[in-house]
């Protein structure tokens, strides 16, 4: 009996390690990309969770990532569900995951208020994490579903933030509508300079979103 207390006292005694951020990643394969650009995107994400700033953080904040794969208007798929990653291995396996991840949706419109309402419903199930972020990235504007904001108004109520990537051809037509529809009021846009970019701004936004930099 002695032992059985001793062996309790012990396993109380290990650390907890408390989840910092629960960051689900939402990647538009709409109609505007092509099969070039899907790669780019895929590769970037994996290739940035690999590098070591951002795999130092996110095993020392012991974080939670997701990935949903968005388009129209009854076009989301959770590609990847949550995921605590807690060690080097844990990122690279869940890197290695993305980059193999199929395209979910092809030949598909562009609903991004839907695809908000779909990601906010992932966090139902998701760790009990410190942070709720959702990152959207997209080269387009709406041309089907509903309006975003009132998704935008619920994230900001369930104390969840949206973040963006702008996937820009010229101009900051996408940027400034994400600043304007997507993001909240604590979120922040990265542009990224047509899909070559995206691999550096998805590194960019990453670092700044597990790094708990805010606005």
């Amino acid at each position: 009996m002695k032992g059985y207390f001793i062996s309790l006292l012990i396993a109380f005694a290990q650390p907890i390690w408390a989840c910092e951020t629960a960051l689900l990643l939402t990647i538009d394969v709409s109609n505007s990309i092509d099969v070039a650009e899907y790669r780019l995107q895929v590769d970037g994400l994996a290739d940035s969770l690999l590098d070591a700033e951002i795999t130092d953080v996110i095993v020392r904040g012991q974080s939670a990532l997701a990935v949903v794969q968005w388009s129209g208007f009854d076009r989301q798929e959770l590609s990847i569900p949550w995921t605590r990653l807690r060690s080097r291995a844990d990122v690279r396996t869940f890197a290695a995951q993305a980059r193999a991840m199929p395209r979910a949706f092809v030949l598909s419109d562009t609903a991004p208020a839907e695809a908000l309402d779909f990601a906010l419903r992932q966090f139902a199930d998701a760790p009990d994490c410190d942070r709720r972020v959702i990152d959207v990235s997209g080269d387009g504007t709406p041309n089907s579903g509903s309006a975003p904001r009132p998704m935008v108004r619920a994230a900001e109520r369930a104390g969840i933030t949206i973040n963006g990537i702008a996937i820009e051809s010229m101009g900051l037509a996408i940027t400034n509508f994400y600043r304007r529809e997507i993001i909240t009021r604590d979120g922040f846009v990265i542009t990224a300079r047509q899909h070559r970019d995206y691999p550096r701004a998805i590194r960019e936004k990453l670092l700044r979103e597990l790094s708990r930099i805010l606005g």
